[in-house]
């Protein structure tokens, strides 16, 4: 009995064992699954001065050899197999499958069980649904899905063109590119270079890091971070960003465009300049249409006439500037003012032809409020101590000289003076249309007041002692000005006029019906413009994201499956001398100098295979083999 239960618990701890070391074992073979021979010509032959403790494998008439990996096959002509490092170097027509989407060809590849990473070399092709990279190197970490460069590379994508760079990595399950150093994409309609981009390769979607520019036929794009739709020709674009078109260059810190309908948008701090029309306009939204020579704007829109002498500066809610430079008009939306050093106006809309020199102030509203003794803010023009109202006013000036020539005032013109002289003395005159003529140093010259016309004036002597005031009143009345004070006038056509002590005429007589003094609301400085705007609060532009570095290609995860499949492949030994350098193995023999100093302790050069070079072997490769044979 005791025996029994003796053999019974011998038993059942060795099938526990048995399981315990099934279980390890599988376990084991998940994390590290071998690579299988699938076909090859000749199995096993052996060169051990060249490649010791490898299996050479050669292609027959029937095929290619074929091995597997974990999702990957692997097609050469040539293959030399490590069995205890996992291990294998393809020579010759290589082709490599990842499923249905992923291939790569090359003429070299070498491909580790142990760290899942695969080195090609000599024109390598790599080929997903949307897009195809082609390398001289080429390195594949199938445990991150990514593909790496740095010695120059190109991928195409028929819709969005060509794209090369130093440096690129490829992301398979983002289906993205990072592409760095000398970036280029070339398209039939624009070449586009940056020093960093990211490129979906599924969307056509493509962002851009640091200084870059997009050059077209007609245009020329500047930012230095933003964003472009190659598949519909759309982009955004933050960080001194600027687009010129044709001698006008747009800025903003917020830009979008659109090359379809030569379009561009922008927002926040916009500057336009206009070379051709030595024209500046700002504001906080525009909208640009190249090909119909349009610019709308606002948000304190401002529009600048560079003169030599004497700049002119106009502002509105709403600016539209359209046409080319001979026919150019810009228009004022609402609350439009003017601003020169000898010249202010204002009115509810402007209108300026650059090609004729007329600019035209227009009241557009009308007067709603039912109070009889309100005042029609109609348009206004202020030129040295003059000030001019009427229903609609044209300002002529000439363009070459960019000198005031001649205003009328149609319906209701008034004129207003004031008397320096005196606390509330205001010389006046008003009538149905007033025609004037400036001179050369650009102050109102001589007027012409027509039909129903009636006058106040404040009469001084040499002394500039007031000798009376002067009510009066006929048909037209002509008048000359000196630097803004009136020096002679004439009443035409049945005059009335009787000139009145100041002590005799009482202060409700000493104004003309529609009297309106409008003083301040006079423009004396280009900051002045903006006065009476409500407050600007402009968007918060959020825009694209700051470039946030990622982890580098070989990368800590990469270089410790390199560093432990190197230690497992080496003999074991009980002595250690810390002295001797340590050698990487295979599996990290392609990681770059630099990285491998730094990685593995005392790290030499390794001589690697040249990849040009086949492993001695008494079968020949068939010399007509071009391309990889296709697996059935």
């Amino acid at each position: 009995m005791f025996k029994l239960n003796i053999l019974k618990i011998i038993k059942t701890h060795y099938i526990l064992l048995i399981i315990f070391s099934f279980s390890i074992g599988l376990v084991y073979s998940q994390e590290r699954k071998s690579i299988e021979i699938k076909n090859s010509g000749a199995f096993g032959e052996k060169d051990e001065v060249n490649y010791p403790g490898a299996s050479i494998l050669t292609r027959s008439d029937q095929g290619q050899v074929h091995v597997y990996h974990d999702g990957i096959d692997m097609w050469c002509d040539q293959a030399v197999f490590y069995g205890k490092e996992n291990f294998i170097e393809a020579y010759g027509n290589v082709l490599m499958k990842q499923g249905d989407t992923i291939q790569m060809v090359a003429k070299y590849a070498e491909y580790s069980g142990k760290t899942k990473l695969a080195y090609a070399k000599g024109d390598v092709v790599l080929t997903e649904p949307s897009s195809v990279l082609t390398t001289n190197i080429l390195y594949f970490d199938r445990e991150k899905q990514q593909a790496y460069y740095n010695e120059n590379g190109k991928v195409v994508r028929d819709s969005s063109g060509t794209i090369t760079s130093t440096v690129g990595r490829y992301y398979m399950n983002d289906k993205k590119y990072r592409f760095l150093n000398t970036v280029k994409l070339v398209n039939p309609e624009y070449v586009l270079t940056t020093n960093q981009l990211d490129f979906y390769s599924e969307t056509g979607h493509a962002y851009m890091y640091g200084p870059s520019t997009i050059v077209g036929e007609t245009s020329t794009i500047y930012c230095e971070r933003g964003f472009y739709n190659t598949n519909n020709d759309t982009g955004y674009f933050i960080k001194n960003s600027k687009i010129d078109y044709d001698h006008r260059e747009v800025k903003g810190d917020s830009m979008y465009f659109d090359r379809n309908r030569d379009f561009a948008s922008a927002s926040n701090n916009i500057k336009i300049t206009d070379t051709i029309n030595n024209s500046i306009i700002k504001g906080h939204y525009a909208e640009v249409y190249k090909s119909k020579d349009s610019t709308f704007i606002t948000k304190r829109a401002l529009a600048i006439s560079v003169q030599e002498k004497d700049s002119i500066y106009i502002h509105a809610d709403t600016l539209m500037i359209t046409g080319k430079e001979d026919n150019r008009i810009t228009r004022a939306f609402k609350n439009a003012k003017i601003y020169k050093s000898d010249l202010s106006a204002k009115s509810d809309s402007i209108h300026v032809n650059h090609q004729s020199g007329l600019t035209q102030l227009i009241n557009l509203s009308k007067l709603a409020n039912k109070d009889l003794f309100a005042v029609k803010r109609r348009p206004i023009l202020w030129n040295i101590g003059n000030q001019l109202t009427g229903d609609t006013i044209h300002l002529k000036s000439d363009v070459d000289t960019e000198k005031l020539d001649s205003l009328i005032v149609f319906e209701n013109a008034f004129i207003i003076s004031k008397d320096t002289l005196s606390e509330n003395g205001y010389s006046q005159i008003a009538g149905k249309r007033l025609i004037g003529t400036f001179s050369d140093q650009n102050q109102l010259e001589k007027v012409h007041i027509y039909k129903n016309a009636e006058s106040i004036f404040y009469i001084r002597n040499e002394d500039n002692e007031l000798v009376g005031i002067d009510v009066g009143r006929s048909a037209n009345i002509e008048m000359t000005f000196d630097a803004g004070d009136i020096v002679e006038y004439r009443r035409l056509i049945q005059p009335e006029a009787k000139t009145y002590p100041e002590d005799e005429l009482p202060e409700t007589s000493r104004r003309l019906k529609g009297f309106d003094w409008r003083e301040e609301e006079r423009p004396l400085s280009v900051e002045d413009l903006f006065r009476d705007d409500p407050p600007l609060n402009l968007p918060i532009i959020k825009g694209l994201d700051p470039f946030v570095p990622e982890e580098e290609f070989f990368d800590e995860d990469l270089l410790n499956r390199a560093q432990e499949a190197d230690e497992e492949s080496r003999p074991k030994s009980r002595y250690i001398d810390k002295k001797k350098e340590v050698q990487p193995g295979k599996a990290s023999r392609h990681i770059p100098k630099p990285i491998l100093k730094d990685t593995f302790i005392k790290a030499a050069p390794v001589k690697s295979l040249n990849s040009t070079k086949k492993p001695s072997t008494n079968k020949k490769l068939n010399p007509t083999v071009k391309k990889p044979v296709t697996p059935k």
